[in-house]
């Protein structure tokens, strides 16, 4: 028989399922409050890991100094380039992402950073994820206490989903979590795992403290899987996706949004953009994947009549350094661009100046437009939240973004 030792050992889903908040244990849909700050609207964050290159995503192609820093690396003109404005082109596998900016849903911000840039792939995206200072160690993330701050006073609060099997610290509040899924169904058909019924059944007689909690919120979680199974099934999507696990998550994220599901935040992500070796053909493919499953996503919610009132945000934890490397890619670096998509952009197309090549600091870009105030904006002008209380009250809001 398994031990109650062995059991908290070997399920890995134990850990994942403790980021269930209180509020979907034993949910219906007559529990289901309404978005009362937001205005019905959400978030959609997609977290590109590695560390993407900027200036091979948004390409400075008539700057000579971008040539100059990389000549077997930069992407000419004559390679299919897909010319926005402000000298700028995206990356020529982009070309879907390229039809959503002619079509006004789609806002380049360039130059994004912060003082005193970390290079350390994990210290630099727990910065992004907690939206502190470099010198700053937070243990909660900035969509966590939004999740905190907008269920202030009510007896059940709303939360995030990640579709993912792990939960990010950006999703992770004081007192409210989001909910880690790979898709619904998968949810539900764990949480009926025999083991788990087994456990909840000895747990009944027990009362042993912490364990005994374990096996009650597991318990408990069984029935908000199932709600979450119902309501995924209101809206099956449509559309053709690319055959990518990333473009699986956006699927799964659409089905959700479309089927009316109250949620405010969902999360997930594309990874693989470490690109020290041979950067072009891997960048490629990943920015490829990035802009056909954004372009899928982005038509399905359309189709849902959910376009409008879906904001998009895509980051990387920083840029690549302005040169190239002898392995014909690029090291870590700083400032980056960030992405924005949806149907009621304020600033469709290139919203500021393209990065200062002739200006670096030792080699990397001189970030322009602080990341925070990105949130901030994001939070107060889109979400209808007070930024100052998730935020730190010396980070402005970048006026007119959302």
């Amino acid at each position: 028989m398994t031990s109650r030792r062995d059991f908290l050992k070997t399920s890995a889903l134990a850990s994942t399922l403790l980021f269930v908040p209180r509020f979907l244990h034993k949910l219906d849909a007559q529990a289901l409050p309404a978005l009362q700050d937001a205005g019905g609207r959400r978030l959609v964050v997609v977290q590109l890991g590695g560390g993407n290159d900027g200036l091979n995503t948004v390409v400075p192609f008539r700057n000579d100094l971008y040539y100059n820093a990389r000549p077997t690396l930069a992407l000419r003109e004559q390679a299919g380039l897909l010319t926005l404005e402000k000298d700028l082109a995206l990356n020529p596998g982009m070309t879907a992402l390229k039809g959503l900016y002619d079509q006004g849903r789609l806002t380049v911000l360039n130059s994004v950073g912060y003082p005193n840039p970390d290079r350390s792939h994990f210290r630099s995206m727990d910065i992004w994820h907690t939206g502190s200072a470099a010198d700053e160690y937070l243990s909660t993330g900035w969509l966590g206490r939004y999740l905190d701050a907008a269920c202030t006073g009510c007896s059940t609060g709303h939360t995030g989903i990640e579709v993912d099997d792990t939960l990010s610290l950006a999703m992770k509040g004081a007192r409210r979590k989001g909910l880690a899924l790979k898709n619904p169904q998968k949810l539900r058909d764990v949480t009926r795992n025999r083991l788990l019924r087994a456990a909840s059944r000895e747990s009944a007689a027990t009362g042993l403290g912490e364990l005994d909690y374990l096996y009650k919120t597991l318990a408990e979680t069984a029935s908000s899987a199932d709600y979450l199974f119902e309501k995924s099934k209101v809206y099956q999507s449509k559309t053709t996706y690319p055959q990518t696990d990333f473009a699986k998550s956006l699927k799964t994220t659409a089905e959700l949004i479309n089927s009316g599901l109250d949620t405010r935040v969902y999360y997930t992500a594309l990874s693989g953009f470490d690109t020290h070796v041979r950067q072009q053909e891997q960048q490629g493919k990943l920015l490829k994947d990035l802009s056909d499953g954004l372009a899928a996503f982005v038509d399905d919610l359309q189709q849902g009549g959910n376009l409008d009132s879906t904001l998009i945000l895509v980051f990387s934890e920083f840029g690549r350094r302005v040169g190239q490397n002898a392995s014909n890619g690029t090291d870590h670096g700083t400032a980056n661009n960030v992405l924005l998509l949806g149907g009621k952009l304020r600033q469709p197309g290139v919203a500021n100046a393209a990065p200062d090549l002739a200006n670096l600091d030792a080699g990397d870009l001189r970030y322009q437009v602080d990341f925070r105030s990105i949130y901030a904006s994001i939070l107060h002008d889109w979400l209808g939240a007070d930024n100052q209380l998730i935020l730190s009250r010396d980070v402005t809001p970048l006026a007119g973004l959302v």
